[in-house]
């Protein structure tokens, strides 16, 4: 076998690794730099399929991370295993025998129900779609309600309630759920008609059991003459999914670029020619679209980092059952943005200026949201607990922010 031919991880074989201080030596602050000093390079060297290297680094980082430690240990431990599981992937039939335990929908949807509970940011965003929604729909007598995903009790319920309570009575409400979790829909559909009948609201529930990608007009079944409103609530980032290998691996974008995507294009055309009155767009505030995984690793370390600082201030110390869960859920993302390529990366969070100009360039304009937001941030905290939450108005969105960092923005759009 000729020598030029030879797999770069043998060809690497040679090389000396780097000493690792004893995690035991190290402060915490101390383990945290190293921690992303060794996650960044591992990255560096998954990226240029250098095996060996990357190999090196996961070692190192394996003694210094946890997931029962504080919240740097707890975030690294995530962020390796999706290295791993990046690097494994190079070997199809090794990573379909090892394939890690996909979590049953019926368990997703009570994870989100449970991380609704336990923070703000869904919760805050269900407040402010609910009161705008009540404000700019309150004349209406006909209205549908397109759910892109969620299919969240909580923001149902209270809605059918402020909808009851319009000036001129209670308005004929068709609710269409778009969601491939046919547990979460069968579960859900009851609920509401049993809610409306008790409010005597004239009251109709349309479940649609698929994806995003499968949707089309003619399943949504809109009539003329109804005020029509879609909600998606961190679903839409999904549509931005494509094979764009070739562009990952030359980094043919600048980052802060907006990417073109067809289906996502034609998805809002086909939005705009029913012509809503409102469409609510609820998505975390990341630039996790990025061609190269290097840059969308370091945007999802700061990203989530926050996200997991949030965490311990909810749950403390305490690795209790609740918190693995949520964890958990955000695991997976980050599993889906550093493992996966092409098609199969569906995570690809994009930040609100980056939305306003694909819903601009799609004939949309922005709408004001109905919020007090110094109000509704003293009530986050004194509900959830913990001085770190913020509101900010930014550009005709509100952004939820865990300090100075914005985690989730929310807007809305008319045509």
């Amino acid at each position: 076998m000729n020598s030029s031919s030879k797999p770069e991880v043998t060809l690497s074989l040679t090389l000396s690794p780097c000493p690792t201080p004893q995690a035991s030596t190290l402060k915490p602050e101390e383990r945290g730099i190293r921690l992303i000093q060794l996650l960044l390079t591992c990255a560096k060297h998954a990226s240029s399929g250098n095996l060996h290297r990357a190999d090196e680094c996961l070692r190192q980082i394996s003694p210094l991370s946890s997931m029962t430690g504080d919240s740097m240990q707890r975030l690294a431990a995530r962020f390796a295993s999706a290295l791993a599981i990046r690097l494994v992937k190079r070997w199809p039939g090794l990573y379909k025998a090892l394939n890690h335990h996909q979590q049953p929908k019926q368990e997703q949807d009570q994870t989100r129900t449970l991380f609704s509970k336990a923070f703000p940011y869904l919760g805050f965003a269900y407040a402010t779609i609910t009161r705008t929604l009540h404000q700019l729909m309150t004349t209406e007598r006909v209205i549908h309600i397109i759910d892109l995903g969620s299919c969240d009790p909580r923001f149902w319920v209270p809605l059918i309630r402020s909808c009851s309570i319009f000036p001129d009575g209670p308005p004929h409400l068709r609710v269409t759920c778009v969601n491939n979790n046919k547990h979460a829909l069968d579960k859900l559909g009851p609920k509401l008609v049993k809610e409306a009948e008790a409010l005597d609201m004239p009251f109709q529930f349309h479940p649609i059991i698929v994806n995003l990608r499968e949707l089309t007009i003619d399943i949504l079944k809109v009539r003329s003459g109804e005020a029509l409103a879609l909600i998606s609530i961190l679903n839409l980032h999904v549509l931005l999914a494509e094979d764009d290998r070739v562009d990952a691996h030359f980094g043919a974008k600048k980052n802060d670029s907006v990417k073109d995507c067809k289906q996502m294009g034609q998805f809002l055309a086909m939005v705009r020619s029913m012509s809503p009155k409102l469409f609510f767009l609820v998505e975390q505030e990341a630039d996790h679209n990025l061609n190269r995984l290097v840059d969308r690793f370091v945007e999802g370390l700061h990203y989530y980092s926050a996200i997991f600082d949030s965490i311990d201030v909810t749950f403390g110390s305490n690795a209790s059952e609740e918190r693995l869960i949520i964890e958990e859920m955000f695991g997976r993302e980050i599993e889906n943005m550093v493992a996966h390529e092409g098609l199969e990366r569906e995570e690809r969070h994009e930040r609100y200026g980056k939305w306003m100009v694909r819903f601009g360039g799609s004939g949309f304009k922005p709408v004001h949201l109905w919020c007090n937001p110094m109000e509704d941030a003293k009530q986050m905290v004194k509900s959830y607990g913990g001085d770190g939450y913020k509101i900010v108005n930014e550009r005709a969105s509100l952004m939820i922010c865990w300090y100075d960092r914005p985690l989730y923005a929310i807007s809305a759009w008319t045509c």
